[in-house]
């Protein structure tokens, strides 16, 4: 028979990137927590699972129709950065320096997984794209095989619209180290070189 604590570590163990040790340690702290913390994880999450919804226009995620990246009228709705994510959209955003607008694809293709167009938010891009004031679509897809099919089927189907289609860079990341760098990497650091 499995006891509560292993339960829990089990499903602890669920979560992106959380290991056997990690999820020890997040059982004994839930464990070894006062009863006013535990109600508040637990409400937070009920709060998340109820109210979160996806935003009507980028599918980003939100508790009224629109988000709040879409109801700013100060954002340049001529630019559009799509991404796998909404995690992927929180990392843009915090960098500060897009201004755009976003389209949250919530996955990428992989038709080995039976994930096509229709079951991630392509066509929903296509309809934006068409309908709104377009100047560029900026294409922040992660660098794996389905990322860059997906890139190649928004490119594929927009290209008769007239709008920019471009491509975030990739290369070494800042402090990092030519050794560690895999050769795809390198390769795209080298083809995406700038002049100085």
């Amino acid at each position: 028979m499995i006891s509560p604590l292993e339960k829990l570590v089990k499903s602890l163990k669920k979560f992106p990137g959380v290991g056997e040790k990690t999820a020890i340690r997040y059982a004994f702290f839930i464990l070894n927590a006062n009863q006013q913390e535990i109600d508040e994880l637990v409400r937070n999450i009920e709060i998340v699972k109820r109210d979160l919804k996806l935003c009507s226009e980028c599918f980003h995620l939100t508790e009224g129709d629109l988000c709040d990246i879409c109801g700013d009228t100060r954002r340049d709705r001529s630019r559009i950065c799509v991404v796998e994510s909404p995690l992927d959209l929180l990392s843009v955003e915090k960098s500060g320096d897009f201004r755009g607008i976003y389209h949250v694809l919530h996955g990428v293709m992989s038709p080995l997984d039976g994930i096509g167009p229709d079951e991630i938010k392509l066509n929903e891009l296509v309809r934006r794209t068409n309908q709104e004031n377009v100047k560029e679509v900026i294409l922040a897809l992660n660098p794996t095989v389905e990322g860059e099919a997906t890139a190649s089927f928004i490119r594929d189907q927009l290209r008769k619209t007239g709008v920019i289609i471009s491509r975030i860079a990739y290369g070494i990341p800042v402090g990092g180290s030519l050794e560690y760098a895999d050769p795809l990497t390198l390769t795209r650091a080298f083809e995406q070189r700038t002049t100085l």
